[in-house]
């Protein structure tokens, strides 16, 4: 089966993005945002999802970290949706629970091609290093939104704001990994009573 990839380039007066991902690789990644906590959380992601990524951002974080943040989750977003494609056969679906020390965080997507963000993070600090905490939801809605996807983010237990992002990142890294894996039971077709996602 050929390999789902997409690669995007986005650049305005903020920020100079160039985006490449692999959903079927390996964990591979090479990720340069200028925020080394964003970097940290961006290569968890590519881990976790078995997904190859090469990202590097060049944002005006002279402003502060607000653009590269939303921007690259704008971008993800949409390389998510051009490498999964027309979504057949796909599972669509996909969810996990993700346990990290004392946090515990579940995700659940569904590539509907309905864009929809359902996000419960419990945050305390405002900054994790350079990383504002405030940015995971909006980074999050504009994943979901730039893939028209429907995402669940929701905080079950935790109290370390570090634990509860990175356990968030790595849970939705698996529940995308699981909703564009294929199931051999709809035989080409699509999970969807209309015909069409």
């Amino acid at each position: 089966m050929q390999e789902r990839k997409s690669s995007i380039e986005r650049k305005t007066a903020e920020t100079d993005i160039k985006l490449a991902l692999n959903l079927d690789g390996t964990g591979v990644s090479n990720v340069d945002t200028g925020i080394g906590f964003f970097d940290h959380m961006l290569k968890s992601f590519a881990k976790h999802g078995f997904f190859d990524m090469n990202c590097v951002v060049k944002g005006d974080l002279e402003v502060d970290c607000h653009h590269t943040i939303e921007d690259t989750g704008i971008v993800l977003g949409k390389a998510i949706k051009e490498a999964v494609g027309d979504k057949i056969g796909i599972k669509r679906y996909g969810s996990f629970v993700m346990p990290m020390d004392e946090t515990l965080v579940l995700c659940a997507i569904d590539l509907s091609g309905r864009p929809y963000l359902n996000y419960d993070l419990k945050l305390t600090t405002p900054k994790v290093g350079n990383f504002d905490t405030e940015m995971a939801k909006e980074f999050f809605y504009a994943v979901s939104y730039a893939a028209e996807m429907n995402l669940h983010i929701k905080q079950l237990d935790g109290s370390n704001n570090h634990h509860i992002i990175e356990a968030a990142f790595k849970a939705f890294a698996n529940a995308l990994d699981i909703a564009t894996g294929f199931d051999p039971r709809l035989e080409g077709g699509l999970l969807s009573t209309k015909g069409a996602l």
